[in-house]
């Protein structure tokens, strides 16, 4: 059987988001007990907490929500790259080229080890140029462990801009670091949330034999 590798973060009420942002939080509504069977609960979290997808409508306001997205890029095979070398933005110089070479999904690691504990605002981001040739050779989909592809202060929004340019799609807050470089299934699938943002996504990697 392959092996699976589960690269998203656990949701839980200590579960780093983004500065001002509500934390995530569990409910329960009916515990089993006396004239109770079953337990029943609800939650409530951020669109951008933990592993997500960005759908388009978080950076352009005539794009897709996350119920609209197309869900054949956030499935099938990928690349994963070790850029944990690159020192706060990931740029051109940065990228082994070759290894990617006809890949349609892309991941990057940049953490050495991922922050679980605590929120990281010194996260590295991908450089515009990066995304817009990953895009010009015909990437789908670029994940990465850090919270965003663009810095946390920015109001330009470069990276995003060139996945929009590029119509690829975007994973975020991914965890990697168990994982060896190398190519692999990916399947990271948004919720249909209409008119959403951004959605909670279960990621995981699987071994191509």
């Amino acid at each position: 059987m392959s092996r699976i590798w589960d690269i998203s973060q656990p949701l839980h009420a200590a579960v780093p988001v983004w500065p001002g942002e509500p934390a995530f939080a569990l409910h329960s509504h009916a515990v089993i007990g006396d004239g109770c069977p079953v337990n029943v609960g609800g939650m409530f979290t951020p669109l951008h907490a933990g592993t997500h997808g960005d759908a388009p409508l978080h950076y352009a306001n005539d794009g897709a929500s996350s119920a609209d997205c197309d869900l054949d890029a956030y499935i099938g095979p990928c690349v994963l790259l070790d850029l944990r070398h690159a020192r706060g933005r990931v740029e051109i110089a940065d990228v082994d080229w070759d290894a990617i070479e006809g890949a349609t999904r892309v991941l990057l690691r940049t953490y050495e080890q991922f922050p679980h504990q605590q929120w990281d605002s010194d996260f590295t981001s991908i450089a515009s140029d990066v995304i817009a040739r990953l895009g010009a050779m015909g990437v789908r989909l670029i994940g990465t462990d850090a919270a965003s592809l663009d810095p946390e202060q920015s109001k330009t929004l470069d990276a995003h801009q060139a996945v929009k340019a590029a119509d690829m799609r975007i994973l975020e807050g991914l965890v990697l670091d168990d994982v060896p470089p190398g190519r692999y299934e990916l399947v990271a699938l948004p919720l249909r949330i209409v008119g959403a943002d951004a959605s909670p996504v279960r990621a995981i990697l699987r071994e191509i034999a």
